[in-house]
Protein backbone atom coordinates (compact mmCIF):
# COMPACT_ATOMS: atom_id res chain seq x y z
CA UNK A 1 0.00 0.00 0.00
CA UNK A 2 2.75 2.27 0.99
CA UNK A 3 4.82 1.67 -2.09
CA UNK A 4 1.48 2.41 -4.15
CA UNK A 5 1.08 5.46 -2.44
CA UNK A 6 4.58 6.23 -3.28
CA UNK A 7 4.16 6.17 -7.07
CA UNK A 8 1.13 8.08 -6.89
CA UNK A 9 2.74 10.64 -5.53
CA UNK A 10 5.69 10.07 -7.66
CA UNK A 11 3.27 10.37 -10.88
CA UNK A 12 1.81 13.67 -9.68
CA UNK A 13 5.38 15.47 -9.15
CA UNK A 14 6.93 14.16 -12.20
CA UNK A 15 8.28 17.16 -14.17
CA UNK A 16 7.75 15.87 -17.31
CA UNK A 17 3.98 15.77 -16.05
CA UNK A 18 4.30 18.74 -15.05
CA UNK A 19 6.07 20.35 -18.32
CA UNK A 20 2.64 18.35 -20.25
CA UNK A 21 -0.09 20.36 -17.85
CA UNK A 22 2.14 23.54 -18.33
CA UNK A 23 1.88 23.28 -22.14
CA UNK A 24 -1.64 22.73 -21.85
CA UNK A 25 -2.83 25.46 -19.36
CA UNK A 26 -0.74 27.77 -21.90
CA UNK A 27 -2.29 26.92 -24.85
CA UNK A 28 -5.29 26.87 -22.89
CA UNK A 29 -4.95 30.21 -22.06
CA UNK A 30 -4.09 31.51 -25.21
CA UNK A 31 -6.96 29.97 -27.00
CA UNK A 32 -9.89 31.73 -24.60
CA UNK A 33 -7.74 35.04 -25.15
CA UNK A 34 -7.54 34.97 -29.04
CA UNK A 35 -10.34 33.44 -30.10
CA UNK A 36 -12.72 36.30 -29.39
CA UNK A 37 -10.81 38.46 -31.37
CA UNK A 38 -11.17 35.89 -34.38
CA UNK A 39 -14.85 36.29 -33.81
CA UNK A 40 -14.54 40.33 -34.02
CA UNK A 41 -12.42 40.51 -36.63
CA UNK A 42 -14.90 37.59 -38.84
CA UNK A 43 -17.47 40.07 -37.65
CA UNK A 44 -15.90 43.14 -39.28
CA UNK A 45 -14.87 41.46 -42.27
CA UNK A 46 -17.90 38.96 -42.99
CA UNK A 47 -16.38 35.84 -42.54
CA UNK A 48 -18.86 33.55 -42.13
CA UNK A 49 -19.91 29.99 -42.47
CA UNK A 50 -23.42 30.50 -44.76
CA UNK A 51 -25.45 27.28 -43.98
CA UNK A 52 -26.64 25.49 -47.52
CA UNK A 53 -27.96 22.22 -48.26
CA UNK A 54 -25.31 19.86 -46.84
CA UNK A 55 -24.83 21.90 -43.70
CA UNK A 56 -26.64 21.57 -40.23
CA UNK A 57 -26.64 25.10 -38.77
CA UNK A 58 -28.96 27.70 -40.19
CA UNK A 59 -27.16 30.74 -39.39
CA UNK A 60 -24.06 32.70 -40.53
CA UNK A 61 -21.41 31.45 -38.15
CA UNK A 62 -17.66 32.95 -37.83
CA UNK A 63 -15.51 29.93 -39.20
CA UNK A 64 -11.74 30.73 -38.42
CA UNK A 65 -11.49 29.45 -34.85
CA UNK A 66 -8.93 27.21 -36.39
CA UNK A 67 -6.48 29.99 -36.64
CA UNK A 68 -5.42 30.18 -33.29
CA UNK A 69 -4.79 25.80 -33.00
CA UNK A 70 -0.98 25.94 -34.53
CA UNK A 71 -0.08 29.38 -33.39
CA UNK A 72 -1.67 28.19 -29.69
CA UNK A 73 -0.36 24.94 -29.92
CA UNK A 74 3.41 26.22 -30.43
CA UNK A 75 3.39 28.81 -27.65
CA UNK A 76 2.49 26.42 -25.17
CA UNK A 77 5.49 24.64 -27.00
CA UNK A 78 7.76 27.29 -26.80
CA UNK A 79 7.14 28.11 -23.48
CA UNK A 80 7.83 24.28 -22.29
CA UNK A 81 11.47 24.55 -24.03
CA UNK A 82 12.02 27.89 -21.89
CA UNK A 83 11.35 25.90 -18.53
CA UNK A 84 13.94 23.51 -19.87
CA UNK A 85 16.44 25.59 -20.50
CA UNK A 86 15.65 27.62 -17.54
CA UNK A 87 15.73 24.37 -15.27
CA UNK A 88 19.01 23.71 -16.60
CA UNK A 89 17.94 20.11 -17.64
CA UNK A 90 18.80 18.30 -21.02
CA UNK A 91 16.68 20.51 -23.83
CA UNK A 92 14.05 18.43 -26.11
CA UNK A 93 16.00 17.52 -29.30
CA UNK A 94 14.10 17.50 -32.34
CA UNK A 95 14.61 15.36 -34.94
CA UNK A 96 14.60 16.07 -39.16
CA UNK A 97 11.20 14.12 -38.86
CA UNK A 98 9.79 17.23 -36.26
CA UNK A 99 11.26 20.04 -39.05
CA UNK A 100 9.95 18.35 -41.81
CA UNK A 101 6.59 17.64 -40.16
CA UNK A 102 6.74 21.23 -39.21
CA UNK A 103 7.59 22.60 -42.89
CA UNK A 104 4.25 20.18 -44.14
CA UNK A 105 2.34 21.71 -41.44
CA UNK A 106 2.36 25.13 -42.44
CA UNK A 107 1.88 24.54 -46.15
CA UNK A 108 -1.32 22.35 -44.49
CA UNK A 109 -2.28 25.42 -42.25
CA UNK A 110 -2.02 28.77 -45.03
CA UNK A 111 -3.85 26.17 -47.41
CA UNK A 112 -6.94 26.19 -45.12
CA UNK A 113 -6.73 29.68 -44.36
CA UNK A 114 -6.61 30.89 -47.83
CA UNK A 115 -9.77 28.56 -48.41
CA UNK A 116 -11.21 30.22 -45.64
CA UNK A 117 -10.55 33.60 -46.46
CA UNK A 118 -11.00 33.09 -50.30
CA UNK A 119 -11.84 29.54 -51.41
CA UNK A 120 -10.23 27.06 -53.09
CA UNK A 121 -10.61 24.14 -55.22
CA UNK A 122 -11.23 21.00 -53.80
CA UNK A 123 -8.58 19.40 -56.25
CA UNK A 124 -6.08 22.53 -55.49
CA UNK A 125 -6.09 21.27 -52.18
CA UNK A 126 -5.42 17.79 -52.67
CA UNK A 127 -2.69 18.95 -54.47
CA UNK A 128 -1.23 20.84 -51.49
CA UNK A 129 -2.19 17.70 -49.08
CA UNK A 130 -0.05 15.55 -51.25
CA UNK A 131 2.94 17.90 -51.48
CA UNK A 132 3.10 18.21 -47.34
CA UNK A 133 2.34 15.03 -47.05
CA UNK A 134 5.60 13.88 -49.65
CA UNK A 135 8.10 15.50 -47.20
CA UNK A 136 7.45 13.01 -44.51
CA UNK A 137 8.76 10.00 -46.02
CA UNK A 138 11.63 12.55 -47.85
CA UNK A 139 12.51 13.15 -44.44
CA UNK A 140 12.78 9.06 -43.14
CA UNK A 141 9.09 8.99 -41.83
CA UNK A 142 7.35 6.48 -43.65
CA UNK A 143 5.11 3.43 -43.30
CA UNK A 144 7.95 0.61 -43.07
CA UNK A 145 6.29 -2.14 -41.75
CA UNK A 146 2.48 -3.19 -42.15
CA UNK A 147 2.62 -5.47 -38.82
CA UNK A 148 1.44 -8.58 -40.05
CA UNK A 149 -1.87 -6.90 -41.66
CA UNK A 150 -2.53 -9.23 -44.78
CA UNK A 151 0.50 -10.99 -43.77
CA UNK A 152 2.90 -8.52 -44.57
CA UNK A 153 5.56 -7.10 -42.46
CA UNK A 154 8.29 -4.83 -43.90
CA UNK A 155 8.05 -2.64 -47.08
CA UNK A 156 10.48 -0.86 -48.99
CA UNK A 157 10.96 2.42 -49.04
CA UNK A 158 9.64 2.63 -53.03
CA UNK A 159 6.08 0.94 -51.51
CA UNK A 160 6.18 2.56 -48.30
CA UNK A 161 6.93 6.49 -49.64
CA UNK A 162 3.88 6.50 -52.00
CA UNK A 163 1.68 4.82 -49.17
CA UNK A 164 2.67 7.23 -47.07
CA UNK A 165 1.65 9.99 -48.57
CA UNK A 166 -1.78 9.13 -49.65
CA UNK A 167 -2.55 7.86 -46.28
CA UNK A 168 -1.31 11.11 -44.77
CA UNK A 169 -3.18 13.11 -47.57
CA UNK A 170 -6.51 11.38 -46.78
CA UNK A 171 -6.08 11.38 -43.00
CA UNK A 172 -6.42 14.72 -43.58
CA UNK A 173 -9.73 14.49 -45.49
CA UNK A 174 -11.00 12.32 -43.23
CA UNK A 175 -10.92 14.82 -40.64
CA UNK A 176 -12.22 17.84 -42.63
CA UNK A 177 -15.19 16.32 -43.75
CA UNK A 178 -16.30 15.03 -40.58
CA UNK A 179 -16.47 18.46 -39.34
CA UNK A 180 -20.17 18.56 -39.79
CA UNK A 181 -21.89 19.36 -36.31
CA UNK A 182 -20.76 21.02 -33.48
CA UNK A 183 -18.14 19.29 -31.16
CA UNK A 184 -17.58 16.95 -33.73
CA UNK A 185 -14.10 16.84 -35.45
CA UNK A 186 -12.20 18.56 -31.77
CA UNK A 187 -14.45 15.84 -29.82
CA UNK A 188 -13.20 12.87 -32.21
CA UNK A 189 -9.65 14.51 -32.34
CA UNK A 190 -9.21 15.14 -28.39
CA UNK A 191 -10.16 11.28 -28.08
CA UNK A 192 -7.61 10.56 -30.69
CA UNK A 193 -4.57 12.36 -29.03
CA UNK A 194 -5.55 10.77 -25.26
CA UNK A 195 -4.74 8.04 -27.05
CA UNK A 196 -1.70 9.04 -28.42
CA UNK A 197 -0.64 10.98 -25.29
CA UNK A 198 -0.68 7.55 -23.38
CA UNK A 199 1.28 5.70 -26.23
CA UNK A 200 3.98 8.42 -26.50
CA UNK A 201 3.94 8.65 -22.56
CA UNK A 202 4.83 4.78 -22.31
CA UNK A 203 7.35 5.12 -24.91
CA UNK A 204 8.67 7.91 -23.31
CA UNK A 205 8.56 10.09 -26.17
CA UNK A 206 8.10 13.17 -23.99
CA UNK A 207 8.36 16.12 -26.61
CA UNK A 208 5.31 14.32 -28.30
CA UNK A 209 3.93 14.35 -25.45
CA UNK A 210 4.13 18.33 -24.41
CA UNK A 211 3.05 18.59 -28.25
CA UNK A 212 0.03 16.62 -27.60
CA UNK A 213 -0.95 18.42 -24.25
CA UNK A 214 -0.58 21.55 -26.24
CA UNK A 215 -2.98 20.76 -28.60
CA UNK A 216 -5.40 19.66 -26.44
CA UNK A 217 -5.34 22.81 -24.34
CA UNK A 218 -6.46 25.13 -27.55
CA UNK A 219 -8.78 22.52 -28.28
CA UNK A 220 -10.69 22.07 -25.11
CA UNK A 221 -10.59 26.12 -25.43
CA UNK A 222 -12.08 26.23 -28.99
CA UNK A 223 -14.96 23.77 -27.90
CA UNK A 224 -15.75 26.19 -25.19
CA UNK A 225 -16.73 29.03 -27.72
CA UNK A 226 -18.12 26.00 -30.33
CA UNK A 227 -20.39 24.42 -27.98
CA UNK A 228 -21.43 26.63 -25.88
CA UNK A 229 -20.79 29.98 -27.06
CA UNK A 230 -24.18 32.91 -27.77
CA UNK A 231 -24.02 32.97 -31.62
CA UNK A 232 -26.50 36.40 -30.74
CA UNK A 233 -23.18 37.70 -28.85
CA UNK A 234 -21.19 36.68 -31.71
CA UNK A 235 -19.37 34.24 -29.52
CA UNK A 236 -19.86 31.05 -31.40
CA UNK A 237 -17.33 29.69 -33.48
CA UNK A 238 -16.47 27.22 -36.15
CA UNK A 239 -12.90 26.02 -36.62
CA UNK A 240 -13.21 25.97 -40.73
CA UNK A 241 -10.63 24.30 -43.19
CA UNK A 242 -7.57 25.87 -41.45
CA UNK A 243 -8.30 24.12 -38.41
CA UNK A 244 -9.86 20.49 -39.76
CA UNK A 245 -6.72 20.67 -42.09
CA UNK A 246 -4.40 21.22 -39.18
CA UNK A 247 -5.76 18.53 -37.03
CA UNK A 248 -5.58 16.24 -39.93
CA UNK A 249 -2.00 16.32 -40.70
CA UNK A 250 -1.26 16.56 -37.43
CA UNK A 251 -2.74 13.43 -36.44
CA UNK A 252 -1.34 11.99 -39.30
CA UNK A 253 1.86 12.65 -38.33
CA UNK A 254 1.30 11.31 -35.03
CA UNK A 255 -0.33 7.76 -36.22
CA UNK A 256 2.75 7.83 -38.59
CA UNK A 257 5.19 8.69 -35.90
CA UNK A 258 3.54 5.57 -33.76
CA UNK A 259 3.33 2.90 -36.22
CA UNK A 260 7.01 2.97 -38.17
CA UNK A 261 9.16 0.91 -37.19
CA UNK A 262 12.80 2.04 -35.74
CA UNK A 263 14.38 0.11 -32.95
CA UNK A 264 17.00 2.73 -32.73
CA UNK A 265 14.32 4.79 -31.01
CA UNK A 266 12.22 2.93 -28.76
CA UNK A 267 11.94 -0.75 -28.85
CA UNK A 268 9.03 -1.99 -31.27
CA UNK A 269 6.19 -3.64 -29.32
CA UNK A 270 3.91 -4.97 -32.24
CA UNK A 271 1.32 -2.47 -32.27
CA UNK A 272 1.44 0.76 -32.99
CA UNK A 273 -0.10 0.38 -36.34
CA UNK A 274 -3.26 -1.21 -34.82
CA UNK A 275 -3.28 1.94 -32.00
CA UNK A 276 -2.94 4.49 -34.61
CA UNK A 277 -5.89 2.92 -36.97
CA UNK A 278 -7.81 2.51 -33.88
CA UNK A 279 -7.82 5.96 -32.77
CA UNK A 280 -8.72 7.24 -36.13
CA UNK A 281 -11.42 4.70 -37.51
CA UNK A 282 -14.49 6.84 -37.13
CA UNK A 283 -13.67 9.42 -39.80
CA UNK A 284 -11.58 7.17 -42.21
CA UNK A 285 -14.12 4.77 -42.14
CA UNK A 286 -16.80 7.40 -42.59
CA UNK A 287 -15.20 9.42 -45.30
CA UNK A 288 -14.44 5.87 -47.37
CA UNK A 289 -17.81 5.02 -47.05
CA UNK A 290 -19.28 8.00 -47.91
CA UNK A 291 -16.70 7.87 -51.45
CA UNK A 292 -18.31 4.65 -52.06
CA UNK A 293 -21.74 5.70 -51.80
CA UNK A 294 -20.90 8.24 -54.17
CA UNK A 295 -18.79 6.64 -56.62
CA UNK A 296 -21.78 3.65 -56.48
CA UNK A 297 -24.31 6.28 -57.81
CA UNK A 298 -22.35 7.76 -60.58
CA UNK A 299 -21.05 10.95 -58.48
CA UNK A 300 -17.43 12.44 -57.74
CA UNK A 301 -16.44 10.86 -54.84
CA UNK A 302 -15.57 14.64 -53.85
CA UNK A 303 -18.92 15.98 -54.66
CA UNK A 304 -20.84 17.48 -51.67
CA UNK A 305 -23.77 15.29 -50.08
CA UNK A 306 -25.32 14.17 -46.51
CA UNK A 307 -24.16 11.03 -45.97
CA UNK A 308 -21.75 11.62 -43.70
CA UNK A 309 -22.45 9.73 -39.92
CA UNK A 310 -23.85 12.64 -38.12
CA UNK A 311 -26.33 13.28 -41.55
CA UNK A 312 -27.56 9.98 -41.13
CA UNK A 313 -28.04 10.46 -37.28
CA UNK A 314 -29.78 12.97 -37.45
CA UNK A 315 -32.12 11.88 -39.92
CA UNK A 316 -33.16 9.36 -37.66
CA UNK A 317 -34.18 11.55 -35.44
CA UNK A 318 -31.52 12.75 -33.06
CA UNK A 319 -30.68 15.76 -32.40
CA UNK A 320 -27.02 17.49 -32.88
CA UNK A 321 -25.66 16.99 -29.54
CA UNK A 322 -27.24 13.06 -29.13
CA UNK A 323 -25.35 12.82 -32.28
CA UNK A 324 -21.90 13.61 -31.16
CA UNK A 325 -22.50 11.72 -27.87
CA UNK A 326 -23.88 8.62 -30.09
CA UNK A 327 -20.18 9.07 -32.47
CA UNK A 328 -17.80 9.43 -29.79
CA UNK A 329 -19.04 6.62 -27.62
CA UNK A 330 -18.53 4.75 -30.96
CA UNK A 331 -15.25 6.03 -30.74
CA UNK A 332 -14.36 4.95 -27.71
CA UNK A 333 -16.03 1.87 -28.23
CA UNK A 334 -13.69 0.71 -30.90
CA UNK A 335 -10.87 1.70 -28.54
CA UNK A 336 -12.15 -0.49 -26.12
CA UNK A 337 -13.00 -3.38 -28.73
CA UNK A 338 -9.33 -3.55 -30.45
CA UNK A 339 -7.57 -3.24 -27.83
CA UNK A 340 -9.47 -6.46 -25.97
CA UNK A 341 -9.06 -8.27 -29.31
CA UNK A 342 -5.37 -7.51 -29.36
CA UNK A 343 -5.27 -8.42 -25.72
CA UNK A 344 -6.33 -12.09 -25.80
CA UNK A 345 -4.25 -12.40 -29.30
CA UNK A 346 -6.12 -11.65 -32.24
CA UNK A 347 -4.44 -10.95 -35.19
CA UNK A 348 -4.45 -7.53 -36.87
CA UNK A 349 -6.07 -8.54 -40.05
CA UNK A 350 -8.83 -10.10 -38.13
CA UNK A 351 -8.95 -7.20 -35.61
CA UNK A 352 -9.71 -5.02 -39.31
CA UNK A 353 -12.00 -7.09 -40.87
CA UNK A 354 -14.58 -7.47 -37.09
CA UNK A 355 -13.85 -3.21 -37.23
CA UNK A 356 -15.38 -3.31 -41.10
CA UNK A 357 -18.04 -5.82 -40.82
CA UNK A 358 -19.64 -4.06 -37.28
CA UNK A 359 -19.08 -0.42 -39.46
CA UNK A 360 -21.27 -1.97 -42.03
CA UNK A 361 -23.38 -3.66 -40.15
CA UNK A 362 -24.33 -0.68 -38.22
CA UNK A 363 -24.59 1.51 -41.04
CA UNK A 364 -27.36 -1.38 -42.93
CA UNK A 365 -29.29 -1.54 -39.84
CA UNK A 366 -29.04 2.91 -39.22
CA UNK A 367 -30.53 2.53 -43.16
CA UNK A 368 -33.09 0.08 -41.83
CA UNK A 369 -34.15 2.38 -39.46
CA UNK A 370 -34.49 5.27 -41.88
CA UNK A 371 -36.43 3.50 -44.50
CA UNK A 372 -38.89 2.61 -41.89
CA UNK A 373 -38.99 6.62 -40.51
CA UNK A 374 -39.76 7.14 -44.52
CA UNK A 375 -36.09 9.21 -44.80
CA UNK A 376 -33.57 8.59 -47.72
CA UNK A 377 -31.22 6.37 -46.51
CA UNK A 378 -28.66 8.31 -49.06
CA UNK A 379 -29.27 12.15 -49.60
CA UNK A 380 -27.63 13.86 -52.55
CA UNK A 381 -27.48 17.46 -53.55
CA UNK A 382 -30.00 17.83 -56.80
Amino acid sequence: MKNTMKDELQLMVDPLYLYDSVALIASFACGLLTIPVVLDFCRERGLFDIPNFRKVHKKAIPRLGGVVFVPSMIVGMFIVMEMFQLSGQQAMSFSLWTLYFLLGLFAIYFTGLVDDLTGLRARTKLLIQLLAAVVLPLSGLYINDLQGFLGIHEIPFWLGAPLTTVVVAFICNSINLIDGIDGLCAGLTLTALGGFYCAFKDWGLDVYCVLIAALIGVLVAYLYFNLFGDETKNRKIFMGDTGSLSLGFLLAFLGLKLSMVNDSIVSFDGNGLLISFTLLIVPVFDVFRVALVRIRNHRSPMAPDKNHIHHKLMRAGLSQAQALVAILALAVGYILLNLLLQHIGVQLTAIVCADIVIYTALHLGLDALLRRKGQPAQLFED
